[in-house]
């Protein structure tokens, strides 16, 4: 019978045993059996080049630079180390035959030729023909029983492996190759030891330099794609800010002609006729500009529309249209406006065109004065409006602006300007100030 101390003792023995066995095993195990490499990285056209002339009817199109490379290193130590080998059978006059002679000169150059496609393959051929090998030419190789074919091909597939495999792969490689080494000629083991470790930890530096590189990439195509969709979601709200000045300008001055006209008219059908042919041509016009502004929506660049951007060179149209709608809009101009970059030019008329259309619908018949100024660098934009003939119910309303204050506030932060708006007296003012700088 065993004692509960001994049974404990033998227990933690075993878990230690246990503790040591298991990170060694996963690792051989994965590396002579289960595990698999990484594909073989795509070629630049300088190394598969396509076949010229008639060689292009062939099956393959392409020839693989690389590959015919391994191919032929493998065929040059073939005959390497068959010339080696046949040497030595005349040096020593060993009785060994020529079948023997060409198996073992395979076996110490054909893994090479597995080495792109399938690293671990032809380490685990090299891993099983070496020792085989060197077996049948045992009595040619005498100190060393490793020849140069033999080193330089299998210094080559585990450079493969640890460029291509994994981690805990090339680290069960390197294990295998420490013990089939001692197993093969122990006093060789320093030597073969020193010449795989060499060889893993650069080809893990290659594999760890182009991981980082594709990671790079990768990050660089996701800050890219994640730019196109912010640029995206600034063109959506450019075309939102367009679409509100378009639509809440136009629908209000039609709205307020729409109901001025039959009172203006007072039963002269003249009156109301040119009267409705201007509500007609503020629907055009506001069903031009929507189109122009949806343009950039539509598929193909070929078929978006055009057609210049308003700017302030529209604003004399832009006042008549207000006057037209019952605002008396006093305008006064001061500077040079011709010469001014389109981002500026555009903005402020949708400044000056949000102000007027906020005026139609809060405070209708109201005196508007337009103050539009060059100051140097600047450009100053000042509208302001009384209280009109709003009902007392509307009057409550006349600090409202809804989202034409964001957009304003948007187009204006867009150029790196200031916005002041709010309740003055009895009335509403905005005041906005524009940088002005050369377009990019």
């Amino acid at each position: 019978m065993i004692s509960s101390s001994a049974r404990r003792f033998l227990s933690r023995r075993t878990w230690r045993v246990r503790e040591i066995a298991v990170p060694l095993v996963r690792p051989l195990t994965e590396a002579l059996v289960t595990g698999v490499s990484d594909p073989a990285r795509p070629r630049s056209r300088r190394l598969a080049p396509r076949m010229p002339g008639v060689l292009g009817l062939l099956p393959f199109r392409r020839v693989d630079l690389v590959l015919l490379g391994d191919l032929l290193l493998a065929f040059l130590l073939f005959n390497l180390a068959l010339s080696d080998l046949q040497d030595r059978v005349v040096a020593t006059r060993s009785p060994l035959d020529p079948q023997g002679i060409v198996f073992a000169a395979l076996a110490f150059s054909l893994p090479l030729a597995l080495r792109d496609r399938w690293p671990l393959a032809a380490w685990r051929s090299a891993f099983l023909l070496i020792p085989l090998g060197t077996v049948v030419s045992r009595q040619l190789l005498i100190g060393i029983p490793y020849t140069t074919s033999t080193t330089f091909m299998y210094t080559l597939v585990v450079y493969a492996v640890a460029v291509r495999c994994e981690r805990h792969i090339t680290i069960g490689v390197w294990i295998a190759s420490v013990l089939g080494s001692w197993m093969i000629h122990p006093d060789s083991v320093t030597v073969i030891t020193g010449m795989v470790t060499v060889t893993v930890l650069f080809g893990h530096n290659v594999r760890a330099r182009r991981l980082a590189a594709g990671l790079l990439a990768r990050e660089e195509r996701r800050s890219e794609r994640a730019l196109a969709a912010q640029a995206a979601l600034e063109e959506r709200a450019r075309i939102a800010r367009e679409l509100h000045d378009v639509v809440a300008h136009h629908m209000s001055v039609i709205a307020i002609q729409a109901e001025a006209v039959p009172m203006q008219a007072a039963g002269d059908a003249r009156r109301l006729e040119d009267g409705l042919r201007e509500i007609r041509a503020l629907s055009l016009s506001a069903m031009t500009e929507m189109r122009r502004v949806l343009g950039v929506l539509r598929e193909g660049d070929e078929h978006a529309d055009t057609a210049p951007q308003p700017g302030l060179g529209r604003l004399e149209e832009l006042v008549d249209t207000a006057r037209s709608a019952g605002l008396d809009v006093t305008l006064k101009l001061a500077g040079n406006l011709i010469e001014l970059p389109t981002a500026v030019s555009l903005s402020a008329y949708r400044i000056a065109q949000e102000s007027l259309s906020n005026a139609m619908r809060h405070a209708p018949g109201s005196a508007v004065s337009l103050r539009i100024a060059r100051y140097r660098s600047e450009l100053h934009i000042h509208v302001t409006n009384n209280t009109g003939y709003r009902s007392p119910r509307q009057r409550g309303a006349k600090g409202h602006m809804g989202h034409g204050l964001i957009g304003m506030r948007e187009r204006v932060s867009m150029l790196g300007g200031k916005l002041w708006a709010g309740p003055t007296g009895t009335g509403f003012a905005v005041t906005a100030i524009l940088p002005i700088t050369e377009d990019v």
